[in-house]
């Protein structure tokens, strides 16, 4: 009886969190869909003459960055971490606010990837207008790569 009290007093917030619509802006489902951008769309903006190519960011692991990324992109630092967004606040630190600014992980499914949703807020808390993250269901390898759109890996 006691675990069960127990297990209805932690778990009650939660519970009233995903029925309430609430949604913690370390997740990924924080961001406003029209904030997303889609591969194919992406892989037409990387195609554009170089000043009107967009900043693309990666805020995931460094290790799946030193592996293969977007042409272009740049490690900004996990945004799950505080290193990581302050490596991403230098990133951007001479950016224009009105850039398109391209944030992408890829590190597992979105409805789990702990980097894009901070990495997101941080950027608009900063001021900055123009900000999409790159839609990657499933992870960058299955929804990327494997897909034919353009890498960049290690020489």
């Amino acid at each position: 009886m006691v675990f069960v009290l127990l297990a209805a007093f932690v778990l009650a917030p939660q519970a009233r969190a995903q029925f309430s619509g609430a949604v913690s802006p370390a997740s990924a489902y924080s961001i406003p869909q029209p904030q997303l951008i889609q591969p194919d769309a992406l892989s037409r903006l990387l195609r554009a003459p170089a000043a009107a190519r967009p900043l693309v960011l990666q805020v995931g692991s460094r290790i799946f960055f030193s592996q293969a990324h977007i042409p272009g992109s740049i490690y900004a630092g996990p945004g799950s971490q505080p290193a990581g967004l302050q490596l991403l606040e230098s990133s951007v630190a001479s950016s224009p606010k009105d850039r398109l600014i391209i944030l992408y992980c890829g590190c597992c499914p979105w409805n789990r990837c702990p980097n894009v949703g901070p990495a997101y807020h941080r950027l608009r808390d900063l001021g900055f207008t123009h900000v999409k993250v790159l839609y990657l269901a499933s992870n960058f390898g299955d929804d990327w790569v494997a897909k034919g759109y353009p890498v960049e890996e290690p020489q």
